[in-house]
């Protein structure tokens, strides 16, 4: 049988090397190996030996190519491509805590031990864009060449803060104290309404980073705007509801459209715009068909408004309306009044 190599990792974050195909000198081919890992720019993974721990001749660097995933224990693992290479299908697992999120990257802490048996941590960066899947669930597509990427799912359901933002929490035995720990990690973003029955979640308006789920129908009345939505966690039978619910007011904004202010309690401003169909009732109201700002496209939602609600802009906006023929005019920065 050919002899190959088996690379995988230690509990400590460290590669271990192995020579198959003389069973009978397997004991003799173990090393560990002492070193650090490293992900590059096209967010594939190296390892730096410093030396080996048993004193024999190993490469200064192994390149490892291949998917990389999100384990169930939200560890990062790497499983190796055969093409071109003397070894198994080998999968490295990187051990540790998902430090950080933020909109084009992922940071990933992980613990090794060195040879003076002294605890090492280091932070990895893994770049790419957040998106949610076709369940609701988040995930990170980590870029690769020629436009590929590979995709880490978080499998666990999602929450919504008090200031309204996204927060993924999860648990996990520490390497060292093998205690349980809680890990929070927080999404700062906006909420924009992306159509009928969609809701997203921008992290940021320069970056492709951005959730958008699948929701029932928007509710909206005077100060607020709700959706419920379900997230498919895979051991579950059902998918795991969740209700957003942003309560504010409502502004007519000239050359803009219908605005809707957020409370938020970090004080942090927040406005949802939209355009909308508006028509007046004969209750002293104005009836309004919500649609997207940026392309008129129809959210299927309807808010109705006493005209009292409706001042600064609203009122000269009223008087148009009331002025106008037509059943209904348009309000948003397509149509400018």
């Amino acid at each position: 049988m050919p002899e190959k190599l088996r690379l995988e990792t230690d509990p400590y974050n460290r590669i271990i090397l192995r020579k198959t195909g003389k069973k009978s000198d397997l004991h003799r081919y173990r090393q560990v190996l002492d070193g650090r890992f490293k992900i590059d720019r096209n967010n594939e993974l190296s390892y730096q030996v410093k030396a080996p721990l048993t004193g024999k001749e190993v490469p200064h660097q192994f390149k490892l190519k291949g998917k990389w995933a999100l384990t169930q224990e939200h560890d990062l693992r790497l499983t190796l491509d055969k093409l071109g290479r003397n070894t198994l299908a080998d999968k490295i697992t990187l051990k540790g805590q998902i430090l950080d999120v933020r909109k084009n990257s992922l940071l990933f802490a992980v613990s090794t031990k060195t040879q003076k048996d002294k605890t090492l941590t280091y932070v990895l960066r893994l770049g790419g864009t957040w998106k949610a899947d076709s369940n609701n669930r988040l995930t990170f597509r980590v870029q690769k060449e020629k436009g590929l990427h590979d995709v880490l799912t978080f499998k666990g359901a999602w929450e919504i803060n008090k200031d309204h933002q996204i927060v993924y929490n999860y648990t996990k035995a520490h390497l060292l104290r093998k205690k349980k720990e809680l890990h929070t990690l927080t999404f700062k973003g906006d909420w924009k309404v992306a159509g009928a029955g969609r809701i997203s979640y921008e992290l940021s308006k320069s970056s492709d980073s951005s959730f958008d789920f699948r929701t029932s129908a928007g509710i909206v009345d005077k100060n607020r705007i709700r959706f419920e939505l379900g997230i498919g966690v895979s051991e579950r039978a059902r998918p795991v509801k969740r209700k957003l619910e942003i309560f504010g007011k409502w502004r007519l904004v000239k050359n803009v459209g219908l605005v809707f202010e957020a409370d938020y309690s970090n004080g942090k401003p927040c406005s949802l715009v939209f355009g909308a169909d508006a028509k007046l009732t004969g209750r002293d109201t104005v009836r309004f068909r919500l649609k997207r700002d940026i392309d008129n496209r129809d959210t299927g939602m309807e808010l109705e408004l006493s005209r009292k609600l409706l001042k600064g802009d609203g009122e000269a906006f009223l008087r148009l309306l009331s002025s106008r023929q037509e059943g209904a005019i348009y309000a948003g920065a397509a149509w400018k009044w």
